[in-house]
């Protein structure tokens, strides 16, 4: 199965060691979110590329000996991380030290997925009201985890109901059936970004070989 063209994956050595660590269950909660912090870590600069933004220069300013020189900032600055729950927020440190702005709103959303039917049902959603017009540049998707693609593409069709002018989703471990029905919910405007494309989904949801319940793993829940 070919994927979309808005899926990238990462082929860097340090993500695919980290993730083979993820994998094995023999990692403990503690030692599953160090490492999903880590592969963030790198996701984030993957994902936040010169495709996503562009260098502005704002003004001069002196070095400690005394050289003057050209401060430079990115554009768009109107981003926002939208984690989702409760996965999502082993996600949001490492994107927030990788973000060169002093203040990134986080927007949570809460979505399970019906044991039965495997369709996302929303229970949580904390977007603010946008006044007439406004619009948000960028938001910034976490979760660590797509397998069958539901959740991402309920997410997605939220955001873009809500506001957003693009979305970009980083996953670490995905489903080629759930990255192809997320990237192609809205193609023009998403972008997603991931560090591994597992190519089974089983009967229940579940990626062969994947990572089992992420959230559970995380958090101690098993």
């Amino acid at each position: 199965m070919s994927l979309p063209e808005n899926v990238h994956v990462s082929t860097h050595p340090l993500l695919q060691s980290l993730v083979s660590q993820l994998r094995s269950a023999s990692t403990d909660s503690h030692k599953a979110r160090a490492l999903t912090a880590s592969i963030a870590s790198i996701l984030a600069v993957v994902a936040l590329n010169q495709n996503t933004f562009s260098v502005v220069t704002e003004g001069c300013d002196i070095t400690p000996l005394q050289e003057q020189y050209n401060v430079t900032d990115i554009y768009p600055s109107n981003v926002v991380l939208v984690p989702i729950l409760r996965s999502g927020l082993s996600m949001i440190d490492s994107f927030l030290r990788i973000l060169p702005f002093e203040n990134v709103p986080i927007h949570y959303l809460g979505l399970y997925r019906d044991k039965t039917t495997l369709s996302p049902i929303e229970y949580y959603n904390k977007l603010p009201v946008l006044k007439k017009g406004e619009t948000i540049d960028l938001a910034v998707v976490l979760d660590p985890v797509i397998a069958t693609g539901g959740t991402a593409a309920a997410v997605i069709q939220s955001l873009k109901e809500w506001g957003a002018k693009k979305i970009i989703l980083v996953s670490i471990i995905v489903s080629e059936e759930g990255v192809a029905r997320a990237a192609t919910e809205w193609p023009e405007g998403v972008e997603v970004y991931c560090a591994a494309v597992d190519t089974v989904l089983s009967s229940h949801g579940y990626i062969i070989p994947g990572v089992g319940d992420i959230g559970d793993r995380l958090n101690h829940t098993l």
